[in-house]
């Protein structure tokens, strides 16, 4: 072979190294990139399950507690009288006088619970107000006084005139015919 020749070939090898180092390059920052994304990705995961671990008795506390105190399933009806018995007996109980009620519509959006709703307006003493939503908010029964409008009495300043909206969470009974 002649010097020339072997230049060339010299040339070509080196060449071919380069080009071959470039695209070894290319392809080892694609896996790079890979790896590192599938890094992020178990780091990611790694944390959100630490953070349920952490949270994990929490969850369990509360999970125990709902299943001591869930509700027998009822149908709407049902919980929309007692809970309109329930109001009306406490406040007539605690001294309140009733003025209106309006059963309002079952707020169904939940995938477990319904709410049952009461639009009640009684009117007396501040004491007695606050005697009836103390006896009204049972988180054990899933019950509570959601809205409060608070005003004074326009006929006597003893009095206090309130519109509250009682809220009772139940479980749907499910038809048996679906």
């Amino acid at each position: 072979m002649s010097p020339r020749e072997k230049k060339l070939l010299i040339l070509f090898a080196l060449a071919g190294f380069i080009i071959l180092n470039i695209l070894g390059y290319n392809y080892a920052q694609e896996k790079r990139l890979q790896v590192d994304a599938k890094r992020r990705d178990a780091l990611a995961k790694l944390a959100t399950a630490e953070t349920f671990q952490e949270n994990s008795a929490q969850v369990t506390d509360e999970m125990d507690w709902l299943r001591e105190h869930e509700p027998q399933p009822a149908a709407n009806q049902e919980v929309q009288t007692a809970l309109q018995q329930l109001a009306e007996r406490e406040a007539r109980a605690t001294g309140l006088t009733i003025k209106t009620q309006k059963p309002l519509p079952t707020d169904a959006t939940g995938l477990h619970y319904h709410r049952a709703k009461l639009q009640i307006t009684v009117t007396g003493p501040e004491e007695a107000l606050y005697r009836w939503f103390d006896r009204l908010n049972m988180p054990e029964q899933f019950r509570i006084a959601s809205q409060i409008r608070l005003s004074p009495n326009t006929t006597d300043d003893t009095k206090i005139d309130c519109t509250a909206t009682i809220e009772q969470w139940f479980v749907p009974a499910t038809d048996p015919a679906l």
